[in-house]
């Protein structure tokens, strides 16, 4: 099913944009992982609309409600069911669309597939509102694997053409805005505060590293961990490409400069660089496990922009009501964590039963 994912563990994401409430399912999580939901509601709030100028004014808690799975703050064995419930949705700034797609968004193409019957409300379920049951999902997979030493976290690589600067580490990502330089997030906020006054919206990079993984998580082929990150990255809506380590910057390298020199550190094996980004052969190979998600601008525009009528297939001139973020990037950021957390926790618990059998 396209809205489930994983192999060992099962994650199914379900709801739409406005209908009562989003959630998922989250299937063979062992019994005994201990869940920190202050830690938890956090993590959600990265996330959460309506918080500040340069995302949309919807206000969602975000806030979510454990059915099964858990008792008390440790999961049974059980599948784990938690919805969030939509308290701030305004169908009626979609009507124009039932019949003139949005330029850049799935409303042609859900038509086209779903004879018409499509919700439209915010996009249905193509809306990046699904995005807050997969960060349930994903930040349980954060806590279970800081409990095993690994660490997951992300930042603002670029907005637009304003690049950030300096190495990415783990306390950046617990920022209001996470840049490692402050005066390139000033520097981005501005440009999303031009983006938006002209009713235009931009796109951006986020960047995600993972230390604390042991060497040989992974698998040749179509297991690796590029694919399987890959996989639940590009199930966040907006993101148009992956690279890893050195990614499409190594195809302008030499061999001798991509290759990355292994060395002894502190008794252990090591490489000198990290073009490989910590994979090599889909395997990871204990340095950090870095890679970038590049995300499209928001297709819901203030703008006028050209569409059609799919009933008379005419030319008209389209206006988007609703309420849109003229930058998705800032609130990706968790996101991206959560599905890089859900792949390696995935490839974590089946590499130990792998073990077992």
């Amino acid at each position: 099913m396209s809205s489930a994912y994983g192999k060992t563990i099962r994650l199914n994401i379900f709801g739409q944009s406005h209908s009562a409430a989003v959630g998922m399912t989250l299937e063979n999580v062992p019994a005994g992982e201990a869940v920190d939901f202050d830690r938890l509601h956090r993590f959600m709030a990265r996330r959460a609309p309506g918080k500040n100028s340069y995302s949309t004014a919807r206000k969602e808690a975000d806030q979510p409600v454990f059915l099964s799975g858990l008792v008390g703050n440790v999961t049974c064995g059980a599948p784990i069911a938690a919805v969030i419930y939509n308290t701030d949705a305004r169908s009626r700034d979609y009507e124009n669309l039932r019949y003139v797609p949005r330029p850049g968004h799935a409303d042609y193409t859900a038509a086209v597939k779903f004879g018409g019957n499509q919700d439209i409300a915010g996009g249905g379920h193509f809306s990046g509102r699904l995005t807050a049951p997969f960060c349930i999902a994903g930040g349980l997979a954060k806590q279970f694997l800081a409990a095993r030493g690994i660490r997951v976290f992300a930042r603002i690589a670029a907005i637009g053409a304003v690049d950030d600067e300096g190495e990415l580490k783990s306390a950046v990502s617990e920022k209001e805005f996470p840049t490692v330089s402050d005066a390139r997030g000033e520097e981005m906020k501005s440009l999303i505060a031009k983006m938006k006054s002209e009713g235009d919206s931009v796109g951006g990079v986020v960047e995600c590293a993972a230390t604390g993984l042991p060497v040989g998580l992974g698998d040749p082929i179509f297991d690796g961990m590029e694919n399987r990150i890959a996989q639940a990255v590009f199930g966040i809506p907006a993101v148009k490409g992956i690279e890893f380590g050195a990614g499409f910057g190594a195809a302008r390298l030499t061999g001798s400069e991509n290759n990355d020199a292994f060395v002894v550190k502190r008794g252990k094996i090591a490489t000198e660089t990290n073009n490989a980004g910590g994979i090599l052969g889909g395997i990871t190979n204990g340095m950090p496990l870095v890679f970038r998600a590049a995300f499209k601008p928001t297709p819901s525009i203030a703008k006028t922009q050209k569409s059609v009528d799919l009933r008379t297939k005419k030319a008209v001139d389209l206006n988007i009501a609703g309420r849109h973020d003229p930058c998705i990037v800032p609130r990706a950021v968790p996101v991206v964590e959560a599905a890089a957390a859900l792949a390696i926790y995935d490839a974590l618990l089946g590499a130990a039963q792998n073990r077992k059998s």
